[in-house]
């Protein structure tokens, strides 16, 4: 992902995060990077248009997925899949077997998509998305103990 993409994802993101969507700045301070601990990838669809977009955090040993959106007309058909496999990727080639998530107790399609790729949950963060007041499950996934090659979904 780069700055040119930060448009389409603004566009995107009070529509896919209504209540808890990220700035113009937040995107790019989160590109910038100086620290070199992000990376962000964007997936496009058959015709070539920007089709989502997907953040992990690395630092150390451990992982955080810190977004993943992808347009509404285009969900359900793999892009979130892929665009997660590739975060899982770069997390592993980073040295970080441990990848954490937050994800929205209410967002079943996000949850399950996680949980084909062996992220259990560990914790809740009581009301954590707000103003909303919606929980955050927090999940995690070690290569180390679920089979799978980083970005591959378990039972595959």
């Amino acid at each position: 992902m780069t700055a040119d993409d930060v448009p389409e994802v603004l566009a995107l993101e009070p529509v896919l995060f209504p209540e808890e969507f990220w700035s113009e700045e937040a995107y790019r301070e989160e590109l910038a990077d100086p620290g070199g601990t992000r990376h962000y990838v964007v997936v496009e669809d058959d015709d070539g248009r920007f089709a989502g977009w997907a953040g992990l955090a690395a630092v150390g040993a451990q992982a955080d997925v810190l977004t993943i959106g992808v347009r509404p007309e285009l969900q359900g058909r793999g892009f979130g899949a892929r665009m997660l496999t590739a975060l899982l990727d770069e997390a592993a080639a980073r040295g970080c077997p441990e990848v954490f998530l937050d994800v929205r107790a209410d967002n079943d399609r996000a949850r399950r998509l996680y949980e084909r790729f062996g992220f259990t949950p560990v914790g809740v963060r009581k009301r954590y998305y707000q103003p909303s007041g919606v929980d955050a499950i927090v999940m995690v996934r070690d290569s180390r103990r679920s089979g799978a090659p980083a970005g591959q979904e378990v039972g595959k």
